[in-house]
């Protein structure tokens, strides 16, 4: 099994002769938003699981939970991934369910109106190593994509006031209206290699989920960088990433060659 020290762990090299293009997942990579996300999260499922089981119900982990259930992929299939792991099964419900029924999306619902309302209150912030990459990569010429499984995009970017022109975005919202399954599909990355006219191999996948890392991998994508902001570089490396950073002022841009 791969150790923190593993050398896929430090840094990593985005060489310009090799890629095309760079896709950035956006929370916990451009976006500093897991402590809303988190939060979010275990409210609405402590209150469920302590109304629906009882007080001595195994709560919601805000670290192990998150990363395992939650952490990169569509809300509802997050609520159907955690309370799977309750032993837990509740009706689908519709899209439009409201937040006080108890289904799949209904709970999805309360917890996005929860984030909404911690972002509304508190804002979020963006990762100025990743603002510099994507500036570097601006300079030299390589596209970028934008994908994220939030619905909640352009107000998540607003929020944390990030200022970036991305040359493809699709966010929860498009990939609901393309039919694309969400991660660990690989579905969302290749659509937006394929809107950017690219191949997969020609690209660059940055994740620092789990889910998000699987995908990149099992879309066949050139390299896979895992950014491990909650010391778990083990597991990135074991769900497929080519090499871990702690942060992407690690990532460097070079030309080692002709393109």
């Amino acid at each position: 099994m791969p150790q923190p020290n593993d050398s896929r762990h430090g840094s990593a090299t985005i060489d310009v002769t090799e890629f095309d293009a760079v896709v950035f997942d956006m929370d916990g990579v451009v976006t500093d938003t897991t402590a809303a996300h988190t939060a979010a999260w275990k409210e609405v499922f402590d209150e469920f699981l302590v109304r629906v089981v009882g007080p001595d119900v195994d709560r919601f982990d805000p670290v192990a939970d998150y990363l395992e259930f939650v952490d990169g992929k569509p809300r509802y299939d997050g609520v159907r991934a955690f309370l799977a792991s309750r032993g837990i099964m509740l009706d689908e419900g519709r899209p439009g369910d409201p937040p006080s029924a108890d289904t799949v999306h209904s709970l999805g619902n309360r917890k996005n109106q929860s984030f909404l309302a911690r972002l509304s209150a508190y804002g979020a912030d963006s990762y100025p190593s990743t603002l510099r990459l994507l500036a570097e990569l601006r300079r030299v010429g390589i596209s970028t994509a934008l994908i994220t499984s939030s619905r909640n995009a352009s107000v998540v970017l607003q929020a944390a006031d990030v200022d970036v022109s991305f040359d493809v975005v699709i966010d929860g919202e498009v990939a609901a209206e393309r039919g694309l399954p969400g991660k660990p599909s690989p579905a969302v990355f290749l659509a937006a290699t394929d809107d950017l006219g690219i191949s997969a191999v020609r690209g660059v996948v940055i994740e620092d989920a789990i889910a998000g890392v699987a995908a990149g991998r099992m879309g066949g994508f050139g390299l896979v960088i895992g950014v491990a902001r909650h010391d778990n570089v083990t597991d990135l490396l074991n769900a497929g990433a080519h090499v871990v950073v702690d942060d992407l002022a690690a990532v460097s841009v070079v030309s080692c060659g002709s393109r």
